[in-house]
C-alpha cells in the first residue's frame, strides 16, 4: 500500500448541514493529493449549491461514475442522488435524511468490496435518516451490521485521550441492564486489540470507569462495581488485558489522571463523551473500532444553526481524514509483522546450551 495512494471515501452526510462546508475546507489544501485520493459520495448539484452559499469560487470537482474512474490528483465525486433533490439549508427534512443514507449505502458497498481503503462520514441527523432501510441509532450500529462480523466499538480519539463506551447510543434508562460481564469483557477485548493493531501500542493500559458516582464507594452508592465490573476486570487480566479500575469518572478526568493510560472505557455515552468533548472538541475524532474496515467521522453533528454561514470549523473533519489514513497504514504494517514474528526463546534453554 505504500506505493499506492490510499483511496479515501467521504460521505456528504445530511445535505442541509455543514457536511459540504467541512469537506470543502479540508480538501481545499492542495497538499492532500500527495497522500490520498479523495472520493466524495454525494451530489454535484448539492455541492454546487453549498459552494455558492459559502461563496467559494475556485473549488472544482471531478464527476465520476465509479471509483475506478477516480483521478489521483483531483477531488472526485460520485453522484448518488437524483438531480431533483431539494436542499433546504439548516432544516431537518426527510429528503436530507434519504440523501444521507443513499450516499452512505453506496460508500459502504464500495468499502466492503475494497474499492476504497477507508471511509470518512460527514454528520447525519439521527432522526430524519430513519427509514425501512436505516433503523439504527447511528453510523456505528449500521456499520456493524454491514460488516457482518466484528464487535463495533465507538472510540473517541484525540492526541490526549482515547475513550470507548460499553453502552453507546441507548437511553439512560436502559444503561444498567447493559452493564454485564459479557458486554464489558467484549468491549475490552475489542479496545485492547484495536490499540495494538490500529494504533501500534504494544502493551495497552486501559482505565475502566465505574457506573456509579465515586465508582460506588465500595457498595455504598451502588453494587455494580463490586458485583460486575471488578470481577470482569480480573477475567480481562487473566487474558492478558491490562484493564485497571474501576475509577470514578470525575476524579479520573478532573485530575488529568487519564493521561497515564492509553485508553479509557466508560460505561455509558455521556460519561465518556462529555469530558472528551469538553477537553478536545475541536480536534476529536469518532473512530469505529473492531470492524474489518476503517471508518472515522468528526466528533460534531450537522450544526443546522450555522449551515451556509461559513462558520463551521473543519479541524475535526481534517483530523478524521488523517486518523483514517494512519490506521490504514498501521493495520497493514502490523499485519505484516504478525506474519513473520520474531522467534521467542526460553532464557533457561539458552543458558543450558551455553
Amino acid at each position: 500500500m505504500s506505493d499506492v495512494k490510499i483511496k479515501v471515501g467521504i460521505t456528504h452526510g445530511d445535505i442541509n448541514g455543514i457536511g459540504y462546508e467541512v469537506i470543502f475546507k479540508t480538501l481545499s489544501d492542495s497538499r492532500i493529493y500527495d497522500s490520498f485520493v479523495p472520493v466524495i459520495y454525494g451530489s454535484s448539484k448539492v455541492a454546487a449549491y453549498h459552494r455558492k452559499a459559502l461563496n467559494i469560487p475556485n473549488f472544482s470537482l471531478n464527476s465520476i461514475r465509479n471509483v475506478g474512474e477516480a483521478h489521483t490528483k483531483r477531488i472526485n465525486i460520485i453522484n448518488c442522488l437524483d438531480d431533483n433533490v431539494r436542499v433546504e439549508l439548516g432544516k431537518s427534512t426527510s429528503i436530507g435524511g434519504e440523501a444521507a443514507f443513499l450516499a452512505l449505502e453506496a460508500a459502504v458497498k464500495d468499502l466492503k468490496e475494497g474499492l476504497i481503503d477507508v471511509l470518512i462520514t460527514a454528520p447525519i441527523n439521527k432522526k430524519n435518516i430513519q427509514s425501512d432501510s436505516f433503523s439504527f441509532p447511528g453510523h456505528t450500529e449500521y456499520l456493524q451490521e454491514a460488516a457482518g462480523d466484528g464487535e463495533a466499538l465507538m472510540l473517541m480519539v484525540s492526541e490526549d485521550m482515547k475513550v470507548g463506551v460499553v453502552a453507546g447510543h441507548v437511553a439512560m434508562q436502559d444503561v444498567p441492564a447493559m452493564i454485564t460481564e459479557e458486554n464489558i469483557l467484549s468491549k475490552l477485548r475489542t479496545l485492547n486489540k484495536t490499540l495494538m493493531m490500529d494504533f501500534s501500542i504494544r502493551k495497552p493500559r486501559i482505565a475502566v470507569l465505574g457506573l456509579n458516582p465515586h465508582a460506588g464507594d465500595e457498595g455504598v452508592l451502588g453494587s455494580e462495581e463490586q458485583e460486575i465490573i471488578i470481577p470482569t476486570l480480573e477475567k480481562a487480566k487473566a487474558e492478558g488485558i491490562m484493564a485497571l479500575g474501576p475509577y470514578p469518572a470525575d476524579g479520573l478526568f478532573g485530575s488529568a489522571q487519564f493521561k497515564g493510560f492509553d485508553a479509557i472505557l466508560a460505561m455509558y455515552h455521556d460519561q465518556g463523551l462529555a469530558p472528551f468533548k469538553a477537553l478536545t472538541f475541536s480536534k476529536g475524532v469518532n473512530y469505529t473500532a473492531g470492524l474489518p474496515f476503517i471508518r472515522t467521522s468528526p466528533d460534531h453533528g450537522t450544526a443546522f444553526e450555522i449551515t451556509g454561514q461559513d462558520k463551521a470549523s473543519h479541524e475535526s473533519f481534517r483530523q478524521a481524514v488523517y486518523l483514517a489514513i494512519d490506521v490504514c497504514k498501521n493495520r497493514e504494517q502490523n499485519k505484516e509483522l504478525m506474519k513473520n514474528p520474531l522467534k521467542s526463546h526460553d532464557v533457561n534453554e539458552l543458558e543450558q546450551k551455553d
